[in-house]
Parts: structure tokens; C-alpha cells; sequence
């Protein structure tokens, strides 16, 4: 009998195991999830009960460490001490003053008046740009960057930046520690910043052996070059070929196609802060003001051509999804037209609601996407959301390969963009630290008009009867990665 008596208590203790699983997982995962990644974790637990528990605690909280929590809350303080009061036009509408205001509660960083802006949608004359502009430096210059590379690409930037220190200038660089790790020659390039003398970082370092770990799939996704606190650039474009230097990528001939904007004015100081304060999360040093220009020394242009902005960073070291609040806000203020741009467009049920009541509401609204994908789960996860949207009447162009049409913005009615490192995707919205640029100005939105336009000229729009064609093959595996892409 004790055999059998064996294996029923093992049945037994096995079955109260697995109950009690669930029971937790019950009372754990929904709290402070939305419905849908709730379901999916609770699916995946109790599909595949052990392999779906060790997937929740490797990257279940969206959440980074308390104490970077923490230290973010408290650069936030002393950014809303030194900041200075809000700064919009009189002729700003109420709507949008309210979603400045959103901004600044979440932020901390003010709007300002007076900037003037351009953009630059060459890849190599973006790169050239900004190493033209560090050979001015006289003080400081910030690079932050997801992915940093020394290659032909980047190498005259990587030579301006030496022969700033050979100035005197004060050059520092932030990386994103997985991403600029797994690209090739990884440890060249940053033995190329010792050699030169650039004091650099990494970003979110996942280096459990040196008590530096948090979930691994939470990145700092930011672009961003400061200059003397004068001049900054912002964007969508990585320090790298456009290749990416991946012989997958060049194999396939693809090529990225990104948008960066230059600025000067008031706004350069809270891009500026955004640099400071993840320096300071990632190294512990407080930089002083020989570091940091104030905003009302910065020289405040004058004229129609002058643009109000706000910096509106976001990411898991914040307690709300700052870049969704912002779009949604943005998008059910039009009153004319939608234009979006996101090379990785997962939308969560709030933003698809957010577009299809634009539709709904008589407004023009179209998405320019990639026709082809570089990260299969994300491309059939983004075109499962494509026949909502037709249906809804959005057009849809695609961007051609064998182009990756990498640029994040949008603009809304003739006089209001967003320009920045953040795809509307929910990696971006929860999992990435980013940071957008709100502008209002119709100088810079008629810039963004023509970039838009050469999308649409290069491309082709997918029309609902093409896409009811798609085989039955590509619509489950579109439905399999939509699935997948709520686990966040």
C-alpha cells in the first residue's frame, strides 16, 4: 500500500501546489496591470504553470528598482524647484494647455516659449550635424544614445567628440548597456571613448555579479546631444550605421530611414535635464551648473516662426505611462487630421480607441509604417491591428524596402507635433525609458508635412480590400504575436 499511498500524496500535494499558484496569481498579477497583460500572464501561468512563473519573475514588473524609483522622484523635486513657470502663448487653446499642465505634473519640466527648430531626415547629414556642432563647444558636451557604435559611420562624430577634449571640453556619453553590447565591435568602440578621454556610462547596466541588475528588458531608449546647454539634438536615430552593422540586416539590404530635429532655445535646458538626471540615476554624480544652462539665460526667439515646446520624458522610473498620456490627450484634441508615424505600432486598447473615435469623428487620419519588419513578433503583431484600422477608415501607407522606416512622430491639425525616441507600441509606452518633444508651431509642422509627404510619395497605401486577401497563414501568426505582445 505505502507506493500507492506515495503517489497520492504526491498527486495531492502536487494538485494543492498548482491550485495555489493560481490562487496567487489571481490575487497578484491584475493588481496595477491592465485587464490584457493581466490575461496574458494569467494564460501563460496556467497554460504552462512553471515555465510561465519563471518568465513572471524574470520579467514580470514593469517597474524598475525602488531606489531608482526614488531617485527619479527626487532629480523631479529639484527639477520643479529650479524650473521656471510655465511659458505658453495667449493664444494657446485651452485644450492644449491642459495637456501642458499633464505634462509638467508628470514631468516636472516646463513648457517654454521662443525655440526654433528644424529637421533633419538624412541619415548621414543628421550624424554630421551634430559632430559639426560639437566641434563648436566650448564648455560641455551630452551624448545619450540607445545604441552607440564607432564605425565609418559615426566616425567623424567620434572625432569631433576627441578633439573637443583635446579643447578642454567636458565630452560625456550614455549607453543603453544590452543594446550598445550586442552590436558588432562592441568593445572597440568604447575603447575608442577611453582612448579619447569621453567620460561614459552605461545605462540600465544588467550586471547581477556587480549588484547592478533589473529586469533586462527594460532599456533607456533615448537619443539625445546637448552642446554648451545652447543646442540640442532629439530624435529617432541611434549613433550608427544604418545597417546597424548586422550582417542579417545587411544581407536583406535593409536600411533605416530615421527623423532628428535640431533645437536651439529655452527647450535645451529640459533636454538637457533629461541627460543630467539619468547621469546622475547612473553614476551618482550631482553634474553643478557649470553642467546645466538655465532656461532663462537661454536666448528666446522672436517672431511667427518661433515654436512652443515641452520635453516629456517617460519610462518605468516614472509611475505613469507619461509618452500614452500625452499622445491620447493630443489625439482626442484634433479637431482636423492625425498623422502618425511609429515603425513599431502595437497600440494598446486606449490609443486604437483614441484613433478609431478620430475616424469616427470626421477627421483624416493616417499611419505610415514599414512594409517590411526587421522583428518578426512585432511586424505580425502590428499587422493584426491593420484591419481595425481600414475598417475604421485610417489610411495606411507603407514606407518600401528595402527601407526601415524608423522615425517616431506625429502631427496634429497644421500646428502641433511630437517628435522623439518613442514608438507607439507598449514596449515604449511601459517597458522603455524615452523621451518626446511637443511642439506647437505651424513653421515646424509644415517641416513635418513635407516629411510626411515623401513617405507617402516613396510608398504605396494598402487599401482594405488588399488586406482581406492576406493568407490565412500570415493572419495566425499576426494573432499569435498579438497575443505575446501584452505580456508586459
Amino acid at each position: 500500500m505505502e507506493p500507492v499511498f506515495d503517489a497520492n500524496l504526491i498527486w495531492i500535494i502536487a494538485f494543492v501546489a498548482d491550485l495555489a499558484i493560481k490562487v496567487a496569481a489571481l490575487m497578484i498579477i491584475p493588481k496595477h496591470r491592465k485587464p490584457t497583460a493581466a490575461m496574458s500572464w494569467l494564460l501563460a501561468i496556467f497554460l504552462i504553470p512553471y515555465v510561465g512563473i519563471v518568465l513572471f519573475l524574470l520579467i514580470g514588473s514593469v517597474r524598475l528598482p525602488q531606489a531608482r524609483r526614488e531617485e527619479q522622484q527626487r532629480i523631479d523635486e529639484i527639477i520643479t524647484g529650479r524650473a521656471a513657470p510655465h511659458q505658453v502663448g495667449p493664444e494657446t487653446p485651452k485644450w492644449l494647455e491642459r495637456v501642458v499642465t499633464q505634462n509638467t505634473t508628470l514631468t516636472a519640466l516646463p513648457p517654454s516659449e521662443g525655440n526654433r527648430a528644424s529637421l533633419i531626415d538624412d541619415y548621414q547629414g543628421s550624424i554630421d550635424a551634430m559632430a559639426a556642432e560639437i566641434d563648436t563647444a566650448e564648455r560641455f558636451v551630452h551624448v545619450e544614445f540607445y545604441i552607440a557604435s564607432w564605425d565609418a559611420t559615426t566616425k567623424g562624430f567620434f572625432s569631433a567628440m576627441e578633439r573637443a577634449v583635446a579643447r578642454g571640453v567636458t565630452v560625456r556619453l550614455l549607453a543603453d548597456h544590452i543594446a550598445s553590447r550586442k552590436v558588432a565591435d562592441a568593445d572597440k568602440t568604447f575603447a575608442e571613448l577611453d582612448r579619447i578621454g569621453v567620460q561614459w556610462s552605461w545605462m540600465l547596466p544588467v550586471m547581477p555579479l556587480k549588484g547592478k541588475y533589473q529586469r533586462p528588458d527594460l532599456r533607456n531608449h533615448r537619443k539625445i546631444v546637448v552642446v554648451d546647454g545652447r543646442t540640442a539634438f532629439l530624435g529617432s536615430q541611434n549613433l550608427i550605421d544604418r545597417t546597424y552593422n548586422s550582417q542579417k540586416n545587411i544581407s536583406r539590404g535593409l536600411k533605416w530611414q530615421e527623423l532628428v530635429t535640431r533645437l536651439t532655445g529655452p527647450v535645451v535646458a529640459s533636454i538637457d535635464a533629461v541627460f543630467l538626471a539619468d547621469w546622475a540615476v547612473e553614476t551618482g554624480e550631482q553634474l553643478g551648473g557649470t553642467e546645466h544652462v538655465p532656461a532663462e539665460e537661454l536666448t528666446s526667439g522672436t517672431g511667427p516662426d518661433t515654436l512652443m515646446c515641452q520635453v516629456v520624458p517617460s519610462g518605468p522610473s516614472y509611475s505613469s505611462e507619461n509618452n500614452l498620456r500625452l499622445f491620447l490627450s493630443l489625439i482626442y484634441g484634433a479637431t482636423d487630421r492625425v498623422i502618425l508615424t511609429s515603425p513599431y505600432f502595437v497600440p494598446d486598447e486606449a490609443m486604437i480607441y483614441a484613433i478609431t473615435s478620430a475616424c469616427q469623428r470626421g477627421l483624416e487620419v493616417q499611419l505610415f509604417v514599414s512594409e517590411i519588419g526587421d522583428q518578426g513578433l512585432v511586424y505580425h503583431a502590428q499587422r493584426s491591428y491593420y484591419e481595425t484600422l481600414l475598417t475604421a477608415g485610417v489610411r495606411i501607407f507603407l514606407y518600401p524596402p528595402p527601407f526601415i522606416l524608423h522615425a517616431k512622430h506625429f502631427s496634429i491639425d497644421d500646428d502641433i507635433a511630437v517628435i522623439g525616441s518613442s514608438n507607439m507600441d507598449i514596449r515604449s509606452f511601459s517597458l522603455n525609458m524615452e523621451v518626446s518633444l511637443l511642439v506647437r508651431g505651424k513653421s515646424f509642422v509644415d517641416g513635418m508635412r513635407e516629411v510626411e509627404k515623401s513617405y507617402r510619395d516613396a510608398g504605396r497605401e494598402l487599401t482594405l480590400d488588399e488586406w482581406k486577401k492576406e493568407p490565412l497563414k500570415a493572419t495566425f501568426l499576426d494573432g499569435v504575436a498579438r497575443l505575446t505582445s501584452a505580456l508586459n
